[in-house]
C-alpha cells in the first residue's frame, strides 16, 4: 500500500539554520532517503521550494481568485514529502518515525486514495 509522507516545519527555522546545521540535517534526509531505497519502499521523493514561491487558487462565487503566497497561516510548513509502498500503516509509521523531519518537526502519514 502506498503512504505519503508529508514533512511539516519551521521554515523560518531552516532558513536561518548554519551552514554546518543545513549540512548536517542534509546528510541525514541522504542517508534516510538512501535506506528507503535500498528498503525498495521510495516511490517517490522531493523538497519544495519556500512558501513564499507558493500560489493559491480557490474557486470563490464561481470565479477563480489567485493568491500569491500559501493560503493558511501555519507555525509549520509543508516542505517536503516520501510516497512509499509498503505493506501497511505500521511500517509506513516505522519508517515517518526515522525521517529527519520528525525531529524538527513532523511528519503526517497518509493512505493514498488510489483513483
Amino acid at each position: 500500500m502506498q503512504y505519503m509522507l508529508l514533512i511539516y516545519s519551521d521554515e523560518a527555522a531552516i532558513q536561518s539554520a548554519t551552514e554546518a546545521q543545513t549540512t548536517e540535517m542534509m546528510a541525514a534526509y541522504g542517508a534516510y532517503g538512501e535506506a528507503l531505497g535500498k528498503a525498495g519502499v521510495v516511490v517517490s521523493a522531493n523538497r519544495l521550494k519556500p512558501t513564499a514561491t507558493a500560489t493559491t487558487v480557490r474557486l470563490a462565487n464561481g470565479k477563480s481568485e489567485v493568491l500569491n503566497g500559501p493560503y493558511a497561516e501555519t507555525r509549520e510548513q509543508l516542505g517536503g514529502y516520501f510516497l512509499i509502498d509498503v505493506a501497511d500503516l505500521d511500517a509506513a509509521l516505522a519508517w515517518a518515525a526515522r525521517c529527519p523531519g520528525a525531529s524538527h518537526g513532523r511528519v503526517e502519514v497518509r493512505p493514498i486514495w488510489a483513483m
